[in-house]
């Protein structure tokens, strides 16, 4: 049984380089950078003050309530906001059975409300001890429930349900920085196994607040160049030390081919191949001999139906850690062979920094905008060559070449491997 075909027929993202697509493809082709001194709060005795933050953006920019939606997670207003761009752009609504039709997201926690809890300890502390029921009557005073009901990872995809009208497969994953390209690929196998003829797919997370950078700085994950923030993201740079953490949403409708055509959809790209692997090895490390990347690499491939050498760009993960990006490397030489060296690869986070969840849809979107153009967005902040990372990273400018497929990458904590490959749709 042949599988059905699946395309990309809408678009749309919240992220610190842009607010809507065009803008965020602007930006990436002249190299700008998102990354600026952290504002959502005070971090000026943190190891990291910096962040890649979205600025200049509210929800009503897409026509939402303030009221209606300031109870819910920051992340859950990125989601609205990249969904209601997608589902326009497409034109889809009105014109799919609702049942027909659901949401897949990769998205991350809501965040929680940090001066609340910081109160209930401070109060609940006496003379040494932790004093539970004045921690929680304290916190039954300042919790807001809503706000605590927003915390949980499933909320944005019920939101964008009920937004959407989209009564079909409702389901999130959380697999860290794979998240939303897993979403993307589950998506994708659920359309094409019939369960579904169109999905609302694609990941939102905000991890920019006292915990989550904590958690990063202990992981000694995020860099520590405090005083050049546009300079601080520098995959594949031999000085690199560590991503800066981003926010944002970026979401897409996948949507069967016949159906797009019958109804007179525009398409921006078809998606050709998954994959997806686990290390099976440690919770913050990658495998080092890229075990299970190049797995998850070649099995997006065979699912394509395509060899090494049809691959025009790779949209690496391309952190800017020490370990990501050398396994990286070597993950793409072991499954590309020879043809690794011919391929050209950039990390997009050098400029827009890591958007967690989010990240794996937003390059994504960078592929189907590098197809469409035939430009290759660059890798910056690349001034010193690594040994161990030999390959052609795009330094500093922007390319034209011609792109007709596009492998994405995104490897995530805990050793989730996704690889998506998405191609210039040709009838």
């Amino acid at each position: 049984m042949s599988k059905r075909r699946v395309v990309i027929t809408g678009i749309g993202c919240v992220t610190p380089l842009g607010t809507r697509v065009e803008q965020l493809w602007e930006n990436l082709k002249q190299g700008a950078s998102g990354v600026g001194r952290t504002t959502l709060f005070d971090a000026s005795r943190y190891p990291t003050n910096i962040a890649a933050e979205v600025r200049d953006w509210d929800v009503t920019d897409f026509g939402g309530d303030p009221e209606v939606w300031k109870h819910r997670g920051r992340h859950t207003r990125f989601a609205a906001g990249a969904a209601s761009q997608a589902a326009e752009d497409s034109g889809i609504l009105g014109q799919i059975d609702p049942v027909r039709f659901g949401v897949y997201l990769g998205s991350g926690e809501g965040q929680q409300d940090f001066d609340a809890f910081t109160k209930m300890m401070t109060a609940s502390l006496k003379n040494g001890d932790l004093d539970i029921a004045e921690f929680t009557r304290v916190g039954l005073e300042t919790l807001h429930p809503t706000d605590e009901l927003e915390q949980e990872p499933n909320m944005p995809a019920g939101h964008l349900a009920a937004m959407l009208n989209a009564q079909g497969p409702n389901v999130n994953c959380l697999t860290a920085c794979a998240a939303s390209s897993q979403a993307v690929g589950e998506a994708l196998e659920l359309i094409r196994r019939g369960d579904a003829d169109a999905m609302l797919s694609g990941g939102t997370h905000s991890m920019i607040h006292q915990f989550g950078v904590t958690g990063f700085n202990l992981l000694t994950a995020l860099s520590t160049n405090n005083e050049h923030p546009e300079k601080a993201s520098r995959p594949f740079d031999r000085h690199r030390d560590g991503f800066v953490l981003g926010e944002g949403a970026t979401m897409m409708i996948l949507e069967e081919l016949e159906h797009a055509k019958k109804r007179g959809a525009k398409i921006y790209g078809e998606v050709l191949g998954y994959g997806s692997t686990a290390d099976a090895f440690r919770i913050t490390d990658t495998h080092p001999e890229g075990r299970g990347a190049t797995t998850c690499i070649q099995l997006a491939m065979k699912d394509a139906g395509v060899s090494p050498e049809q691959i025009d760009y790779i949209n690496a993960h391309g952190t800017s850690t020490n370990v990501n990006d050398k396994v990286e490397t070597l993950a793409i030489k072991k499954a590309l062979g020879d043809e690794a060296y011919k391929t050209p690869v950039s990390s997009t986070k050098s400029m827009m920094g890591h958007l967690i969840a989010a990240a794996g849809a937003t390059e994504l979107v960078v592929s189907l905008m590098a197809i469409r153009d035939n430009v290759l967005p660059p890798t910056i902040n690349y001034e010193t060559p690594d040994p161990d990372c030999d390959l052609d990273y795009i330094p500093n400018e922007a390319r034209e070449a011609q792109c007709n497929i596009v492998l994405s990458n995104s490897f995530g904590f805990g050793g989730q491997n996704i690889s998506l490959i998405v191609g210039q749709f040709n009838g």
